[in-house]
């Protein structure tokens, strides 16, 4: 444990001397929020005029404001998230550390749970900045707590997937743009394969399905947690840090 510390230290310490955290999180709230007040601005005129025109009801805080703000924070991380994940391994390969790390009494596991749980870290921090918007929504609107608590919920364990994905990436390339748009593309076809789930037959709709990264997100979104979307989630960090694991010790036996 006391490498994994180190190597979490190491991380975070690169993640807030550069300007990457600072810029991802910076268009990450700027984006966020000017959609969160889009969405709140047109609450509240409707909120309005249905003050004005008694008899006019399905206006919820919950639908019209909570849901689009998840959603939307989920499209915005499927955009940001990669430029957190890119240099993880990417830049160690190009710099030639890498080989200098595995060759200490560090264990693979210790080193990629270290940078896991860094690159973890700064996402968190993004998430609870935008914890501004729940409480401006509950000076004005009063909306249920169990929504947003789903909601984070959500966008935390589909934040966990996009980073483990991201490491296996970055782990077979030593450029990081490479890494950035490759992941990207991954997490963007994990996020679009239950698309396809009308278009082909009823037994691989369903496998498409359950491959969905959307598809498990919704639920949660709708203030509702179903631990199958959980379990889901927790596998797909599980397979894809087994992966980057072998990838590791694959660099090692090739020398």
């Amino acid at each position: 444990m006391r490498n994994f510390y180190a190597i979490l230290r190491r991380e975070l310490y690169v993640y807030f001397c550069s300007p990457i955290a600072y810029v991802v999180t910076t268009i990450f709230l700027v984006l966020s929020g000017y959609l969160f007040y889009s969405a709140f601005a047109y609450f509240s005129m409707i909120s309005m005029q249905a003050m004005r025109m008694p008899g006019i009801d399905g206006i919820n805080v919950t639908e019209m404001v909570l849901n689009p703000m998840f959603a939307n924070m989920s499209v915005i991380m499927l955009l940001m998230m990669p430029l957190l994940t890119m240099r993880l391994f990417a830049e160690e390969k190009k710099a030639g550390t890498l080989e200098l790390l595995l060759s200490y009494p560090v264990r693979e596991t210790e080193l990629l749970l270290g940078k896991f749980a860094a690159c973890l870290v700064v996402f968190s921090v993004m998430l609870v900045l935008t914890w501004l918007y729940p409480i401006l929504l509950w000076l004005f609107a009063k909306p249920d707590s169990g929504p947003i608590l789903s909601g984070y919920l959500g966008l935390f364990l589909m934040g966990a997937a996009f980073i483990a994905l991201g490491l296996l990436v970055s782990s077979l390339t030593e450029n990081q743009i490479v890494a950035a748009v490759i992941s990207f593309g991954a997490i963007l076809m994990f996020w679009l394969i239950g698309w396809s789930e009308t278009f082909v037959g009823p037994s691989l709709g369903k496998v498409l399905s359950h491959l969905s990264l959307l598809d498990h997100f919704e639920g949660f979104a709708r203030g509702v947690i179903d631990s199958r979307d959980v379990i889901y989630y927790i596998d797909f960090c599980i397979l894809f840090l087994f992966m980057t694991m072998r990838s590791l010790e694959s660099k090692k036996w090739r020398g």
